[in-house]
């Protein structure tokens, strides 16, 4: 089974929504994913029948089941953007349903939503923050005080919040960066050395498990194109961390 993705930015302000994307399934299979820093509104059709939810930020590569004939439409969202009912921190590693009528359209927030299309994802996602369901944290902010104490809150304060906010600790989440873009790097035909030198890793071995563990692939698939359709999955410019 090859899945082909469709991809594309917002028109939506960058701290809110990162991508939208699409694809489908023509026969039954299993899909790899890597571990990833934001969280997806996914929304699936198979043989008419509409299912919504929220997939949580991941700490690790899985599998998952696909099933034939389904069409997918995703909406990454940005790093720290929050959705009140379902803070990232209440599903790491984990996958919340939302309730569809019998209209075909979104329960969220107790409130009732038009399923959006490829093309029009922008408008749900206005209406979500207009009614003050979809907000920005202010991580950026805290970030920028971060090298002054007596401008911000403590580190001790800003680790818990930034855990509170993304539901995880800032050291996963420059984990999970830098596997994934040390797997667009294989991916687009750098050598393993390249992407230990440029990213920080310590030798290949310590590269060779941060792929194992993070997308779930070796640096010889990755090469040979395993993810050559996946490509809106990975940050392609991390800076080195441990």
């Amino acid at each position: 089974m090859a899945l082909r993705f469709e991809h594309r930015d917002t028109e939506i302000d960058v701290s809110l929504v990162d991508r939208v994307w699409r694809t489908r399934s023509d026969a039954e299979g299993t899909m790899t994913s890597a571990a990833r820093t934001c969280w997806h509104l996914i929304l699936s059709r198979t043989q008419g029948r509409l299912l919504a939810g929220l997939r949580g930020p991941e700490t690790r590569a899985t599998t998952a089941p696909v099933p034939p004939g389904t069409e997918f439409l995703g909406v990454r969202f940005a790093f720290g953007a929050v959705l009140r009912p379902h803070p990232a921190a209440s599903i790491v590693d984990g996958y919340v349903p939302f309730p569809v009528t019998e209209s075909g359209r979104i329960v969220i927030g107790g409130e009732e939503w038009e399923a959006p299309t490829f093309d029009n994802v922008e408008h749900l996602v206005r209406r979500l923050q207009h009614a003050g369901l979809l907000v920005r944290s202010r991580l950026g902010d805290e970030e920028r005080v971060a090298g002054r104490p007596e401008a911000g809150p403590t580190e001790r304060t800003r680790q818990r919040r930034h855990r509170a906010i993304t539901g995880l600790s800032q050291t996963a989440v420059r984990q999970i960066d830098r596997a994934n873009a040390a797997a667009t790097m294989l991916r687009d035909g750098r050598d393993w050395r390249t992407a230990v030198e440029t990213l920080g890793y310590f030798d290949q071995a310590h590269l060779a498990h941060a792929l194992r563990r993070y997308v779930g692939y070796t640096a010889r698939e990755l090469r040979a194109g395993h993810l050559a359709a996946m490509s809106f999955l990975y940050k392609t410019h991390p800076g080195p961390g441990s």
